[in-house]
């Protein structure tokens, strides 16, 4: 499951091009080319330099280089938009970073009424409240009070009313995975026990952020037609009406619109649709699987891609310790999973304010699911096992619905396999589940996103508030983007029943 630093959300079950990842990644590409020339020939100093003060904390000698950098680069060159970014990248953080050790004690204490001094002092000290210093001043991220209960378990036995996390019942055993299991077995196929499901999806922007009569564009995620795992999708309706669907060939597909800003109202925005989304599970004998062979088709998925997936030193020393010297790909990735797996699921910070999300995953001590879903596919491509990334949005028969990233892993001759991390080993009674999400999963999810920091069609001007992925939506005007603190985001669905002469 994911939420994040800065989240403004209902979770509600009714009755019912180019600026995306590009700037993170120029600020890769262009701090290994050291000094790069702009467009009328000027040198501006090295972006890494100001990457490397950001991730420091010192965010008033990085504005000073970039004031002094942008005088001598030309203003539409990507080195102007990327330090722009790097302006952008220091205000998501301080939003992020927006206690003090007082508010962070205060948030604690009433969790824990009777906290004592030397309590909260031993846990900020072993580190269990997510901190940076920023120009000299320790600032706490706005989670790290409700952080402190997922990473301690002392912690968590303190609680004077320890109400449960709103964790998904599918990370549990339940029958859904059972039902999964057995009719993949005994029906010899991988894409079984559909679901059918109505969808609403809303995005709707603060009465008067943007100027009355401005025209607001948004973005909304809108799913794929994918073979075997979401089929049948319709498309019902639209506010506004007029709309422009991104193809099916879009890797993050959306929904675009535009609609005028009006006095002391809200200007909202949604997307209807129905489709059936179908479990996965396939049986892996280990002693069956062979290393893959390098295709044309298989390469970018086996390749580093900055920012997020690179090989570096830390995640080649942790890769060495976990595989050791097994050299089966079943059970290399089996041990990386477990790995992974064992790193604590928190409430994580803004993807956009991260250099490199799988290295942060790797040191943080901590990870959502997106961070650990990167983590596990650098370490699975650094071991010539083919991965790549999925994400969308969950739910189940309840009312838990939520953001929700995962992968898929190649193995041959089985070819692509699912995989979801975060839920991991199943806890329960049955040890033929506990490995369910390695090679399988629910039919409670839907995806969005089938890669990372891809292009939208129609393309955004301004920067994006999510580089990575599209789950809660996307908007902008011509003054500029609009970040998650100016725009609610909604979900709501329904399941219905499947449609006759629907496969089950």
């Amino acid at each position: 499951m994911r939420t994040r630093g800065l989240l403004r959300v209902r979770h509600v079950r009714s009755l019912g091009i180019f600026l995306v990842i590009v700037l993170s990644v120029a600020t890769i590409a262009l701090a290994g080319e050291g000094r790069e020339a702009t467009g009328d020939g000027i040198e501006a100093p090295p972006l890494a330099e100001v990457v490397e003060l950001v991730d420091a904390g010192r965010f008033e000698q990085a504005n000073h280089l970039i004031d002094d950098a942008l005088a001598s680069v030309a203003p539409q060159s990507g080195t102007h938009r990327a330090l722009e970014f790097q302006r952008e990248r220091m205000r998501r953080i301080r939003l992020d970073f927006r206690l003090d050790a007082a508010q962070v004690e205060a948030a604690v204490r009433r969790q824990i009424p009777d906290l004592r001094d030397d309590e909260f002092e031993r846990w900020r000290r072993a580190g269990l409240f997510e901190s940076r210093v920023i120009d000299g001043e320790v600032r706490y991220f706005g989670r790290a009070p409700s952080n402190l209960f997922r990473l301690s378990e002392e912690a968590r036995a303190r609680r004077a009313d320890p109400k449960p996390f709103n964790d998904s019942p599918l990370e549990q055993q339940q029958p859904h995975h059972a039902e999964i299991r057995e009719q993949a077995l005994a029906q010899s196929r991988r894409s079984v026990a559909p679901r059918r499901v109505r969808v609403t999806q809303s995005l709707t922007v603060d009465a008067d952020a943007v100027p009355t009569g401005e025209t607001i564009r948004a973005w909304l995620p809108y799913p794929r037609a994918i073979d075997g795992q979401q089929e049948g999708l319709h498309l019902l309706a639209t506010e506004p009406a007029r709309h422009v669907l991104a193809p099916e060939s879009a890797m993050q597909r959306t929904a675009y619109f535009e609609q005028p800003a009006r006095a002391g109202q809200p200007t909202r925005f949604s997307v209807s649709y129905e489709l059936t989304v179908f479990g996965q599970y396939v049986a892996v004998d280990p002693d069956e699987v062979v290393p893959v062979e390098p295709t044309p088709e298989l390469a970018p998925f086996l390749a580093e891609r900055a920012p997020h997936v690179i090989f570096t030193d830390a995640m080649r020393l942790f890769s060495a310790q976990v595989v050791g010297d097994e050299r089966n790909p079943y059970r290399i990735a089996r041990r990386l999973f477990d790995a992974v797996d064992r790193i604590p699921w928190a409430g994580a910070r803004e993807y956009s304010t991260i250099t490199n999300i799988g290295e942060h995953a790797l040191k943080a001590g901590h990870a959502d699911c997106g961070q650990q879903t990167l983590l596990l596919i650098t370490l699975l491509r650094l071991n010539g096992i083919p991965a790549r990334w999925q994400s969308g949005w969950i739910f189940s028969d309840g009312r838990y619905n939520n953001m929700h990233d995962w992968g898929w892993l190649y193995l041959a001759p089985y070819g692509w396999l699912p995989m979801d991390v975060t839920f991991g080993r199943l806890p329960g009674d049955d040890p033929a589940l506990a490995d369910f999400y390695f090679g399988g999963f629910d039919a409670y999810r839907i995806a969005f996103n089938d890669d990372y920091g891809r292009e939208f069609v129609p393309a955004k001007t301004h920067f994006r508030s999510e580089t990575v992925d599209l789950q809660r939506g996307e908007a902008e005007w011509d003054g500029g983007n609009l970040y998650f603190d100016q725009w609610d985001y909604d979900f709501q669905w329904e399941l219905l029943p499947l449609p006759p002469g629907q496969r089950t």
